[in-house]
């Protein structure tokens, strides 16, 4: 049990748990090495300790609760090798605006400066994917410091980093004050009046306006009011390219599909329409480089988002920084309902045909079968590179957290990003669907799920190569110099790491196995893998 105020024993890690237990950090999700150890040895019964065995894995779970939540989870990871590891899983935290409270072990803060073993470079170390980074100056400084990174977190949706020296958690601590930070910090909860009616004067003098979603937008009030209004516009809504999560229902009618990454297309998909409304995105996510504009000259573009780096970087008219949700519902109301057509829906490819005895499995085949499968309120993470356009295809989001991906484009996010959603929410099926090779990268998250026993299905489209990188070479005229891997096991390496798990080579297999699985996989309190063998995808448009 942590001192008291009152205690003359009461020290700096006394004061640090106490602020933990007020933010609601109850829960460290760590890889922990030798300059943590002063923190975490003999943690008091109401502060959970959950083990990953790799930084990526640490993160990718604590991504995932806190995408699930809505709230700041705490990290707790270990000098240079340990925040190094986690570098790019923070970096995907950041653009996936997840909400985390990082602890990073630092040397003894009494021979810093003669840098002995372990110490750690660390205030740039994970470059500028940070929203907040400090080492406070003092060793009373750092409850204050853990607190202020819990708003900076929350406000800034993204990771804070707190670094610690590690003789400082036994620093006495009699006289902080109990009260660090502000208790509450309140965003505004409108937009300005007058940037509204701005934005409805664009609309209203449009004459074939089109909503661009995003992430932004990934809620159930925004969902209402972008629906209300692409109905009030008549007009048809695209999601952004790369998104982490989907800003409207996508098997609404009005929605049009996912806009292409190359700029010529993307083009040619608004090319009808006057003006461009982009909600809770930014103008335009793209991956291959082409000469000429993001839409036709004349086009106009305005952005309604929350992020003002988002707004920053965006080419537009006009950048509406304010609340997603009201906004559009303040939209709603302003800009006069219009008669004519409704939009045409998205094309849906039509189910494939069942391969003959003895055929291959293809990508397409797994993913209508869980289309036809799974329940409404399904949570499906995405890192399958060269099968992603057809799973966005074939696999409409039907709630705000009925698609989520790793924004940032690195792998590595699935496995524990699953975990972690389970973990935050037990009652609704989460499933991921992810390629053999992206699943290497953090195949140790599957030994967190078994042991804290969370019921993720984690499907593995297993086409024994780097198929995405294959199709990219052969679009650049060439075969590139990678081998397949064909020896790899990933249902055996699942089992080793006590998950269950089956491996699929036929059709038939594949629909008893799904038709057992998946009713009762809101109730699953293990994890299984399903490692479904398939055939490479065929070459694919960005």
């Amino acid at each position: 049990m942590a001192a008291g105020p009152g205690d003359a024993h009461r020290t700096v890690r006394d004061a640090t748990l106490d602020v933990l237990r007020r933010r609601g950090l109850t829960t460290i999700f760590s890889n922990p090495g030798s300059t943590e150890i002063a923190f975490l040895t003999g943690l008091p019964p109401d502060i959970r300790f959950v083990l990953a065995l790799h930084e990526a894995s640490v993160v990718g779970m604590a991504t995932g609760v806190a995408l699930g939540s809505g709230a700041p989870v705490l990290v707790n990871v270990h000098t240079t090798a340990g925040l190094g590891n986690a570098v790019s899983a923070l970096a995907t935290a950041r653009v996936n605006r997840a909400p985390l409270v990082v602890l990073v072990g630092q040397q003894d803060r009494r021979h810093l400066a003669a840098e002995p073993f372990l110490t750690g470079r660390l205030e740039g170390l994970a470059g500028d994917y940070p929203v907040w980074v400090e080492q406070p100056a003092r060793a009373e400084d750092v409850p204050m410091a853990l607190d202020r990174a819990w708003h900076e977190a929350a406000t800034a949706r993204g990771p804070a980093l707190v670094i610690v020296p590690m003789d400082d958690w036994a620093a006495p601590a009699d006289h902080l004050d109990e009260q660090l930070t502000p208790a509450v910090i309140r965003r505004a909860a409108d937009a300005a009046p007058a940037a509204v009616a701005e934005l409805a004067g664009m609309i209203a003098e449009a004459d074939a306006p089109v909503l661009v979603v995003g992430a932004g937008a990934a809620d159930e009030r925004s969902w209402a009011a972008l629906v209300e209004l692409a109905e009030r516009l008549g007009c048809p809504v695209w999601q952004e390219c790369f998104g982490a999560r989907p800003g409207f229902p996508q098997d609404h009618p009005h929605f049009a599909g996912h806009l292409p990454a190359a700029r010529s297309r993307l083009r040619a998909a608004l090319a009808a329409h006057d003006l461009v409304v982009a909600v809770g995105a930014p103008v335009f996510r793209q991956y291959p480089y082409e000469e000429g504009p993001f839409v036709e000259p004349g086009t106009r573009v305005a952005v309604v988002t929350d992020d003002p780096s988002e707004a920053h970087r965006s080419p537009a008219e006009l950048a509406l920084i304010a609340p997603v949700a009201r906004t559009c519902e303040l939209l709603g109301a302003a800009v006069p309902e219009r008669s004519g057509p409704a939009p045409e829906p998205m094309a849906r490819p039509a189910p494939p045909r069942a391969p003959a005895q003895g055929s291959p499995l293809r990508a397409g085949h797994v993913l209508a079968a869980l289309e036809e499968r799974l329940p409404h309120d399904a949570v499906v993470i995405e890192e399958a590179p060269s099968s992603r356009p057809e799973l966005n295809a074939r696999m409409p989001a039907r709630t705000p957290l009925g698609f989520v991906s790793a924004a940032m484009g690195g792998l590595g996010f699935a496995l524990p990003g699953a975990t972690g959603l389970r973990m935050a929410l037990p009652d609704r099926p989460v499933v991921a669907v992810v390629g053999d090779g992206s699943s290497l990268y953090s195949i140790q998250a599957l030994w967190s799920a078994a042991h804290y026993g969370v019921g993720a299905l984690f499907v593995i489209l297993a086409n024994r190569r780097y198929a995405v990188m294959d199709r990219l070479a052969e679009s650049a005229g060439g075969t590139g110099p990678w081998p397949a891997f064909e020896a790899v096991d990933v249902s055996g390496l699942a089992r080793s790491l006590g998950c269950a798990a089956e491996r699929i080579t036929d059709h038939g297999t594949l629909l008893s196995t799904l038709d057992a699985v998946l009713p009762g996989l809101a109730q699953r309190s293990e994890p299984l893998l399903l490692e479904m063998v398939v055939e490479p995808d065929p070459s694919f448009e960005v």
